[in-house]
Protein backbone atom coordinates (compact mmCIF):
# COMPACT_ATOMS: atom_id res chain seq x y z
CA UNK A 1 0.00 0.00 0.00
CA UNK A 2 1.27 3.46 -0.91
CA UNK A 3 4.53 2.05 -2.20
CA UNK A 4 6.67 4.66 -4.01
CA UNK A 5 7.16 4.15 -7.73
CA UNK A 6 10.94 4.39 -7.65
CA UNK A 7 12.68 1.00 -7.64
CA UNK A 8 16.29 0.16 -6.84
CA UNK A 9 18.69 -0.11 -9.76
CA UNK A 10 21.93 -0.73 -7.86
CA UNK A 11 23.08 -4.25 -6.93
CA UNK A 12 22.99 -3.47 -3.20
CA UNK A 13 20.77 -4.54 -0.35
CA UNK A 14 18.02 -2.12 0.60
CA UNK A 15 18.25 -1.44 4.34
CA UNK A 16 14.55 -0.83 4.99
CA UNK A 17 11.51 -3.05 4.33
CA UNK A 18 9.21 -3.10 1.35
CA UNK A 19 5.95 -1.20 1.81
CA UNK A 20 3.38 -3.93 2.31
CA UNK A 21 0.26 -4.45 4.39
CA UNK A 22 2.22 -5.98 7.29
CA UNK A 23 4.59 -2.99 7.13
CA UNK A 24 1.69 -0.64 7.86
CA UNK A 25 0.24 -2.96 10.52
CA UNK A 26 3.44 -3.21 12.52
CA UNK A 27 4.21 0.48 12.02
CA UNK A 28 0.81 1.40 13.42
CA UNK A 29 1.34 -0.91 16.40
CA UNK A 30 4.82 0.49 16.98
CA UNK A 31 3.61 4.09 17.13
CA UNK A 32 0.71 3.11 19.38
CA UNK A 33 3.08 1.36 21.76
CA UNK A 34 5.49 4.29 21.55
CA UNK A 35 2.82 6.59 22.97
CA UNK A 36 1.75 4.31 25.83
CA UNK A 37 5.27 3.11 26.67
CA UNK A 38 6.54 6.70 26.90
CA UNK A 39 3.70 7.54 29.31
CA UNK A 40 4.40 4.43 31.39
CA UNK A 41 8.14 5.06 31.68
CA UNK A 42 7.81 8.76 32.48
CA UNK A 43 4.75 8.64 34.78
CA UNK A 44 4.11 5.17 36.19
CA UNK A 45 7.76 4.37 36.93
CA UNK A 46 8.23 7.83 38.40
CA UNK A 47 11.41 8.54 36.42
CA UNK A 48 10.14 11.83 35.06
CA UNK A 49 10.44 13.14 31.54
CA UNK A 50 14.07 14.25 31.71
CA UNK A 51 15.55 11.02 33.10
CA UNK A 52 13.30 8.86 30.91
CA UNK A 53 14.31 10.84 27.83
CA UNK A 54 18.04 10.48 28.56
CA UNK A 55 17.76 6.73 29.19
CA UNK A 56 15.62 6.03 26.12
CA UNK A 57 17.81 8.20 23.87
CA UNK A 58 20.84 6.15 24.95
CA UNK A 59 18.96 2.90 24.27
CA UNK A 60 17.85 4.22 20.88
CA UNK A 61 21.43 5.17 20.00
CA UNK A 62 22.55 1.59 20.75
CA UNK A 63 19.69 0.18 18.65
CA UNK A 64 20.62 2.44 15.71
CA UNK A 65 24.24 1.29 15.93
CA UNK A 66 22.94 -2.29 15.57
CA UNK A 67 20.66 -1.27 12.70
CA UNK A 68 23.42 0.54 10.77
CA UNK A 69 25.75 -2.43 11.27
CA UNK A 70 23.40 -4.76 9.36
CA UNK A 71 23.93 -3.10 5.94
CA UNK A 72 20.63 -4.68 4.88
CA UNK A 73 17.05 -5.08 6.09
CA UNK A 74 16.95 -7.34 9.15
CA UNK A 75 13.43 -7.33 10.66
CA UNK A 76 14.31 -7.50 14.36
CA UNK A 77 16.97 -4.76 14.15
CA UNK A 78 14.86 -2.46 12.00
CA UNK A 79 11.64 -2.72 14.02
CA UNK A 80 13.49 -2.46 17.34
CA UNK A 81 14.81 0.90 16.11
CA UNK A 82 11.32 1.96 14.97
CA UNK A 83 9.72 1.15 18.34
CA UNK A 84 12.45 2.99 20.24
CA UNK A 85 12.45 6.01 17.94
CA UNK A 86 8.67 6.14 18.40
CA UNK A 87 9.15 6.34 22.17
CA UNK A 88 11.90 8.96 21.89
CA UNK A 89 9.93 11.02 19.37
CA UNK A 90 7.03 11.13 21.83
CA UNK A 91 9.34 12.12 24.67
CA UNK A 92 10.92 14.93 22.63
CA UNK A 93 7.54 16.54 22.07
CA UNK A 94 6.44 15.94 25.67
CA UNK A 95 9.62 17.58 26.96
CA UNK A 96 9.14 20.65 24.81
CA UNK A 97 5.53 21.03 25.95
CA UNK A 98 5.71 20.00 29.61
CA UNK A 99 9.25 21.02 30.63
CA UNK A 100 9.86 24.02 28.38
CA UNK A 101 6.32 25.34 28.06
CA UNK A 102 6.17 25.24 24.27
CA UNK A 103 2.67 25.29 22.77
CA UNK A 104 1.56 22.31 20.72
CA UNK A 105 0.93 24.61 17.76
CA UNK A 106 4.53 25.81 17.98
CA UNK A 107 6.00 22.31 18.22
CA UNK A 108 3.88 21.08 15.30
CA UNK A 109 5.10 23.96 13.13
CA UNK A 110 8.71 23.54 14.26
CA UNK A 111 8.79 19.82 13.50
CA UNK A 112 7.08 20.41 10.15
CA UNK A 113 9.86 22.84 9.24
CA UNK A 114 12.54 20.43 10.50
CA UNK A 115 11.05 17.57 8.49
CA UNK A 116 10.76 19.70 5.36
CA UNK A 117 14.38 20.81 5.77
CA UNK A 118 15.49 17.18 6.16
CA UNK A 119 13.67 16.21 2.96
CA UNK A 120 15.15 19.22 1.13
CA UNK A 121 18.74 18.41 2.12
CA UNK A 122 18.15 14.70 1.46
CA UNK A 123 16.84 15.37 -2.04
CA UNK A 124 19.55 17.91 -2.83
CA UNK A 125 22.16 15.37 -1.80
CA UNK A 126 20.69 12.16 -3.24
CA UNK A 127 18.14 13.35 -5.87
CA UNK A 128 15.54 10.96 -4.45
CA UNK A 129 13.47 10.42 -1.31
CA UNK A 130 12.57 6.85 -2.21
CA UNK A 131 12.71 4.26 0.55
CA UNK A 132 13.44 1.62 -2.10
CA UNK A 133 17.00 2.89 -2.52
CA UNK A 134 18.39 3.15 1.01
CA UNK A 135 21.71 1.58 -0.02
CA UNK A 136 24.23 3.85 1.68
CA UNK A 137 24.93 5.04 5.21
CA UNK A 138 24.26 8.65 4.20
CA UNK A 139 20.82 7.80 2.85
CA UNK A 140 20.06 5.77 5.95
CA UNK A 141 21.01 8.72 8.18
CA UNK A 142 18.56 10.93 6.27
CA UNK A 143 15.92 8.21 6.53
CA UNK A 144 16.12 7.81 10.31
CA UNK A 145 16.31 11.55 10.89
CA UNK A 146 13.12 11.96 8.86
CA UNK A 147 11.50 9.12 10.83
CA UNK A 148 12.33 10.85 14.13
CA UNK A 149 10.76 14.12 12.97
CA UNK A 150 7.65 12.34 11.67
CA UNK A 151 7.12 10.79 15.10
CA UNK A 152 7.63 14.06 16.97
CA UNK A 153 5.42 15.93 14.50
CA UNK A 154 2.74 13.24 14.70
CA UNK A 155 2.75 13.38 18.49
CA UNK A 156 2.32 17.14 18.48
CA UNK A 157 -0.41 17.03 15.82
CA UNK A 158 -2.32 14.27 17.59
CA UNK A 159 -2.21 15.99 20.97
CA UNK A 160 -3.12 19.30 19.37
CA UNK A 161 -6.28 17.91 17.79
CA UNK A 162 -7.32 15.62 20.66
CA UNK A 163 -6.53 17.91 23.62
CA UNK A 164 -6.17 21.54 22.53
CA UNK A 165 -9.02 21.33 20.02
CA UNK A 166 -10.87 19.01 22.44
CA UNK A 167 -11.88 16.57 19.73
CA UNK A 168 -11.23 13.55 21.95
CA UNK A 169 -9.14 10.44 21.31
CA UNK A 170 -11.67 8.45 19.27
CA UNK A 171 -12.68 11.35 17.00
CA UNK A 172 -9.04 12.29 16.49
CA UNK A 173 -8.14 8.72 15.53
CA UNK A 174 -11.04 8.55 13.08
CA UNK A 175 -10.05 11.92 11.60
CA UNK A 176 -6.47 10.87 10.91
CA UNK A 177 -7.58 7.41 9.75
CA UNK A 178 -9.98 9.00 7.28
CA UNK A 179 -7.24 11.30 6.01
CA UNK A 180 -4.95 8.32 5.40
CA UNK A 181 -7.78 6.60 3.52
CA UNK A 182 -8.13 9.67 1.28
CA UNK A 183 -4.39 9.62 0.58
CA UNK A 184 -4.64 5.95 -0.37
CA UNK A 185 -7.52 6.70 -2.73
CA UNK A 186 -5.59 9.58 -4.28
CA UNK A 187 -2.61 7.26 -4.82
CA UNK A 188 -4.58 4.41 -6.37
CA UNK A 189 -7.19 6.38 -8.30
CA UNK A 190 -5.69 9.80 -8.99
CA UNK A 191 -2.02 8.90 -9.53
CA UNK A 192 -0.74 10.82 -6.50
CA UNK A 193 3.06 10.61 -6.44
CA UNK A 194 4.06 7.44 -4.61
CA UNK A 195 6.85 8.98 -2.55
CA UNK A 196 4.65 11.88 -1.44
CA UNK A 197 1.81 9.48 -0.61
CA UNK A 198 4.12 7.26 1.44
CA UNK A 199 5.56 10.05 3.56
CA UNK A 200 2.16 11.69 4.14
CA UNK A 201 0.72 8.37 5.29
CA UNK A 202 3.81 7.69 7.41
CA UNK A 203 3.41 11.00 9.23
CA UNK A 204 -0.31 10.53 9.83
CA UNK A 205 -0.07 6.99 11.18
CA UNK A 206 1.72 8.48 14.20
CA UNK A 207 -1.23 10.57 15.49
CA UNK A 208 -3.60 7.77 14.41
CA UNK A 209 -1.79 5.21 16.56
CA UNK A 210 -1.20 7.63 19.42
CA UNK A 211 -4.89 8.56 19.55
CA UNK A 212 -6.01 4.95 19.80
CA UNK A 213 -3.21 4.22 22.28
CA UNK A 214 -4.46 7.03 24.52
CA UNK A 215 -8.05 5.88 23.99
CA UNK A 216 -7.18 2.42 25.29
CA UNK A 217 -4.83 3.43 28.10
CA UNK A 218 -6.18 6.65 29.58
CA UNK A 219 -8.67 6.62 32.50
CA UNK A 220 -12.37 6.81 31.72
CA UNK A 221 -12.66 10.24 33.31
CA UNK A 222 -10.14 11.57 30.77
CA UNK A 223 -11.95 10.10 27.79
CA UNK A 224 -10.15 6.75 27.61
CA UNK A 225 -11.21 3.16 28.14
CA UNK A 226 -9.07 2.69 31.25
CA UNK A 227 -6.96 -0.33 30.23
CA UNK A 228 -3.82 1.39 31.49
CA UNK A 229 -0.41 1.93 29.92
CA UNK A 230 1.05 -1.41 31.09
CA UNK A 231 -1.65 -3.62 29.56
CA UNK A 232 -1.87 -1.56 26.38
CA UNK A 233 1.91 -1.49 25.87
CA UNK A 234 2.31 -5.23 26.50
CA UNK A 235 -0.61 -6.06 24.19
CA UNK A 236 0.91 -4.18 21.27
CA UNK A 237 4.42 -5.41 22.11
CA UNK A 238 3.16 -8.98 21.83
CA UNK A 239 1.61 -8.24 18.43
CA UNK A 240 4.83 -6.57 17.25
CA UNK A 241 6.97 -9.53 18.33
CA UNK A 242 4.63 -11.95 16.55
CA UNK A 243 4.75 -9.92 13.34
CA UNK A 244 8.55 -9.56 13.49
CA UNK A 245 8.90 -13.33 13.89
CA UNK A 246 6.64 -13.82 10.87
CA UNK A 247 8.66 -11.30 8.85
CA UNK A 248 11.93 -12.97 9.86
CA UNK A 249 10.70 -16.41 8.81
CA UNK A 250 9.43 -15.01 5.51
CA UNK A 251 12.71 -13.17 4.89
CA UNK A 252 14.67 -16.36 5.59
CA UNK A 253 12.45 -18.35 3.23
CA UNK A 254 12.85 -15.73 0.48
CA UNK A 255 16.63 -15.76 0.86
CA UNK A 256 16.70 -19.56 0.70
CA UNK A 257 14.60 -19.47 -2.46
CA UNK A 258 16.94 -16.93 -4.06
CA UNK A 259 19.95 -19.11 -3.27
CA UNK A 260 18.24 -22.14 -4.84
CA UNK A 261 17.36 -20.15 -7.98
CA UNK A 262 20.93 -18.86 -8.28
CA UNK A 263 22.34 -22.37 -7.88
CA UNK A 264 20.12 -23.61 -10.72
Amino acid sequence: MLSPDTHPTEPSHNRVPDVTLDFWLIKLMAVTMGETAADYLAVNLGLGLTVTSLIMTAVLAAALVLQFAQKRYVPWAYWLAVVLISVVGTLVTDNLVDNFGARLQTTAIAFSVALAATFAVWYASERTLSIHTIFTTRREIFYWLAILFTFSLGTAAGDLVAETFELGYLSTGLLFGGTIALIALAYYLLDLDGILAFWLAYILTRPLGASFGDLLSQPVEYGGLGFGTIFTSLMFLGCIIALVLYMTLRETADEAEEILLESD
